[in-house]
C-alpha cells in the first residue's frame, strides 16, 4: 500500500462538484485514511507551492488556491501515487484522458478540480505538510 495526498480545489467547491469527486476516487478502491476540509491561508499555499514560486503563474495559484474550500486528504492504495495520477488525469483538462477527473471536473489547466502528489518523495511532503 502506498499513500498519496489528494486537495479537492476550490473550483471543485465553487461548482459542486466534491461529492461526485469523492465517489471516483472511492471507486477506484483508494483508502481515505485521513481528511481535512479548510480554507488554505496565503502563507500555507505560499508554503506549500513554492517549488513554483519563481513562476509567472504563482501569484495567481495563490489566489485561487485561496479562494475557498478544499477538501485535503490522505489516500492508500497498491501502488497509490501512479494510480491516482491516472484516475486525475493530464493537468489540462483538454488534454486528459475520458473517464478521468480532470477531463469529467475540470474547467481549464487553472481550474482542474484537484491536486495529487507526482512522486514519493512530494507523497511524503505533502502528507507531512497538512498532517504532521
Amino acid at each position: 500500500m502506498e499513500r498519496t495526498l489528494c486537495i479537492i480545489k476550490p473550483d471543485a467547491f465553487k461548482y459542486g462538484y466534491v461529492s461526485g469527486i469523492e465517489a471516483e476516487i472511492k471507486n477506484a478502491g483508494f483508502n481515505v485514511v485521513k481528511s481535512l476540509e479548510k480554507r488554505l491561508s496565503e502563507q500555507e499555499a505560499r508554503e506549500f507551492y513554492a517549488e513554483h514560486g519563481s513562476r509567472s503563474f504563482f501569484p495567481s495559484l495563490v489566489n485561487y488556491m485561496t479562494s475557498g474550500s478544499v477538501l485535503i486528504c490522505v489516500l492508500e492504495h497498491v501502488d497509490g501515487i501512479k494510480k491516482f495520477r491516472e484516475l486525475m488525469g493530464a493537468t489540462n483538462p483538454i488534454d486528459a484522458k475520458d473517464g478521468t477527473i480532470r477531463k469529467k471536473y475540470g474547467t481549464s489547466i487553472d481550474e482542474n478540480a484537484i491536486h495529487g502528489s507526482d512522486s514519493k518523495d512530494a507523497a511524503q511532503r505533502e502528507i507531512k505538510f497538512f498532517f504532521g
